[in-house]
């Protein structure tokens, strides 16, 4: 090994391609999408239409948003084969593995698999922004033993995922927060799950392979598990339904000032690119308080605020995206594990808008490495 070799573990810092799909823009701490504050989007976009403008790069016409509505709501429902091999699955997998099997199946099922041709590319994109959510929540009811709900073609992206999971069509104040989610979660550049799809891609592999590769990225609890990894902190100080906010809050500060002391990791603060505190914190957490309210569960929101407070006067550390968005699905009546999975519905966009780029100026992604191993040596 070459003694000045300058290694930048984790690649930090190394800014490896271009994009155009999304950025953090430092002067204002904001996330943007093809240029606009994800924040603006989340207030006033529905999620189907921020798909479309990760993958076209400008806000859809209503004729352009209504004729890939309705071709995504005619690929919703599982059909039968995909039924049967969800069903084939363990119920104690975790459902992160249900989802990259069931992409892996669908890649395996398309007769245009390696057709990568942008039309055809943004079709598969759509397909699998379509039914991801029914296999979601298939999945999370077929843990309790429930039967699939079929989706319905009259309701919107956020409604119809509510419905399949529970049954019924959710309030406004729900299906908004929701949305908010799928919206704040749907990009973020190079994060690991994005640059492995990029990489996958670069070999000139098929997009459902992409796909899986990311799926399996997410599935780490220092990327896309974080957000279970805080309800599991959540329980483990306990949860009680109908506490005063204060009392759960006291609770939740001497919990994390143990927790510090003994130098536990605590999932939910903290981002590599933003040094100011998540920009997508301030408009998740409004939904979070709107859910707090909607199922009057103050002791949720004093659990929240006392362990933000307590790791921000300790270590100055700001709670990122997966700190708001777990309390927020939990209220909704999402399991913990589905938290991921849920990920893997808003971020199918960001993904496959990069694959799209990443196929449309294509280098083969092979960095090097620096060898530390032994010097040459034979078998005597």
């Amino acid at each position: 090994m070459v003694a000045d070799t300058d290694i930048k573990k984790g690649l930090a810092g190394v800014v490896a391609d271009y994009t155009a799909v999304s950025k953090v823009n430092a002067e204002t701490n904001s996330l943007l999408y093809r240029g606009y504050p994800v924040q603006e989007l989340a207030s006033t976009c529905k999620f189907e239409e921020v798909a479309l403008l990760l993958w076209d790069g400008e806000l859809p016409t209503a004729e352009r948003k209504a004729e890939h509505i309705a071709y995504g709501r005619a690929h919703r429902s599982l059909g039968a084969e995909l039924k049967a091999v969800i069903d084939a699955l363990p119920l104690d997998c975790h459902p992160m593995d249900v989802c990259r099997t069931a992409v892996s199946f669908l890649g395996a099922c398309d007769p245009k698999s390696e057709d990568s041709s942008a039309e055809t590319e943004l079709k598969k994109a759509w397909e699998l922004f379509a039914v991801l959510p029914s296999i979601v929540c298939y999945d999370q009811r077929r843990r309790h033993g429930l039967e699939l709900i079929e989706p319905r073609d009259d309701l919107d992206y956020s409604q119809n995922f509510l419905w399949m999971a529970f049954g019924e069509v959710p309030s406004d104040e729900v299906r908004d927060a929701f949305n908010t989610s799928m919206v704040l979660y749907a990009e973020h550049s190079f994060n690991a799950s994005t640059f492995t799809a990029r990489a996958i891609t670069s070999t000139l592999s098929d997009l459902h392979s992409a796909v899986a590769g990311a799926i399996g990225a997410l599935k780490g609890s220092l990327h896309g598990g974080a957000n279970e990894a805080v309800m599991h902190t959540f329980n483990e100080i306990g949860i009680c339904s109908g506490e005063s906010e204060e009392d759960a809050k006291a609770r939740a500060k001497e919990w994390m000032d143990q927790a510090l002391a003994e130098k536990k990791k605590i999932m939910g603060f903290g981002h590599r690119v933003y040094k100011n505190g998540d920009s997508r914190v301030p408009t998740m957490q409004d939904a979070f308080f709107r859910m707090v309210e909607h199922y009057n569960r103050n002791d949720m929101i004093g659990l929240y605020k006392g362990l933000a407070q307590s790791m921000d006067e300790a270590k100055g550390i700001k709670p990122n995206l997966d700190y708001p968005a777990g309390p927020t699905y939990h209220l909704m009546g999402f399991d913990t594990p589905t938290f991921t999975p849920i990920f893997v519905c808003a971020r199918i966009a960001g993904w496959t808008a990069h694959i799209l780029e990443q196929r449309a100026s294509n280098s083969l992604i092979r960095p090097l490495s620096a060898y530390n191993g032994h010097n040459e040596r034979h078998v005597s």
